[in-house]
């Protein structure tokens, strides 16, 4: 699921939320290429899943890098028959190299194995993990079967003909989540991290808000992304604009909760439909998870506290 981030700026100029939620929502374009290969970059090509929902946008979009010698697949997405044939097409003659992993939701990780057990390509880059939520899930629940050959830490690289891949860890909106550079372009994958159209869910307990925003900190500080590729939504032209406000975005959230709170509504329950009036109320289970990781956040600074259902501040 995604929040809103209300400076959002993309290629598409769309500003929404899911994965995650917004106070405005952009419906998805009614047509949209799917199992198509879509040049996007030199070095990169686009494949978009069947799989559109208020969570997904318009469906999971994996990444082709590489040309004609070798290459790697970034988010190889669900593991739904007509998308893996369009990532076999695309691949073509060429030798998958490494099959490449954000994170393990189940709309990202799945088609990995049925894709190494027609090339034979390891399975490189985030850990395995299978934490269940112990609240409603704002996208996918995490794939059980994700089995990687190797687990890329941060800074870890693989390279094939003309591309480099470089792990870039980013931990919040999952435990094991990681972007990917692909320094020859300028290029980074980003997953769920960030996002043009929205912003993540952080949901506990795998999810961190800490973790979260030190990770925005960290892309904020990269000056050598030129353009963002996500797992959903357009590409984010100005990546170092977008992060800056989303971690804007957050901070005002923060300062809404103890508002909130301040204000005699000291029950998730109670805040989210003031925090999110417009907002599908059938995204309101989901916008709490997030409310939920920053009180966490705020109880561990030591800002409030909680007894049962109920916060109070404390400092």
């Amino acid at each position: 699921m995604r929040l809103p981030h209300p400076l959002a700026s993309t290629a598409g100029g769309i500003v929404a939320i899911s994965k995650g939620m917004a106070a405005e929502t952009s419906a998805p374009p009614a047509e949209r290429p799917y199992a198509f290969a879509e040049p996007i970059d030199p070095l990169v090509r686009r494949v978009l899943a069947r799989n559109p929902s208020p969570f997904t946008f318009t469906g999971t979009q994996s990444y082709v890098v590489g040309g004609e010698g070798s290459v790697a697949v970034i988010d190889p997405g669900p593991d739904e028959p007509e998308h893996l044939e369009a990532l076999l097409a695309t691949i073509g003659s060429a030798q998958l190299a490494a099959i490449c992993c954000t994170h393990t939701h189940r709309d990202h990780s799945p088609a990995a194995a049925p894709l190494a057990a027609r090339t034979g390509a390891p399975i490189i880059g985030c850990a395995p993990l299978t934490l269940e939520d112990d609240g409603p899930r704002a996208d996918a629940a995490f794939d059980v079967s994700y089995r990687p050959d190797r687990v890329m830490a941060d800074g870890e690289s693989i390279s094939g003909d003309g591309w480099t891949l470089i792990a870039v860890a980013t931990p919040g909106h999952t435990s094991n989540h990681v972007c990917f550079a692909l320094p020859e372009s300028g290029v980074l994958f980003t997953g769920d991290h960030v996002m043009g159209w929205s912003t993540s869910v952080v949901s506990p307990p795998d999810g961190d808000m800490a973790d979260y925003m030190a990770s925005l900190a960290r892309l904020y500080e990269r000056e050598q992304d030129r353009v963002y590729f996500p797992a959903h939504g357009p590409a984010v032209e100005k990546p170092r604009q977008l992060v800056r406000g989303m971690i804007g975005h957050r901070k005002q959230r923060e300062r809404q909760i103890l508002r909130q709170i301040e204000a005699g509504r000291p029950r998730i329950a109670d805040m989210v439909p003031q925090m999110y009036k417009g907002v599908d109320e059938r995204l309101w289970p989901a916008a709490g998870r997030s409310v939920l990781a920053h009180l966490i956040d705020l109880e561990q600074r030591g800002a409030v506290a909680r007894s049962g259902e109920e916060w109070k501040i404390t400092g």
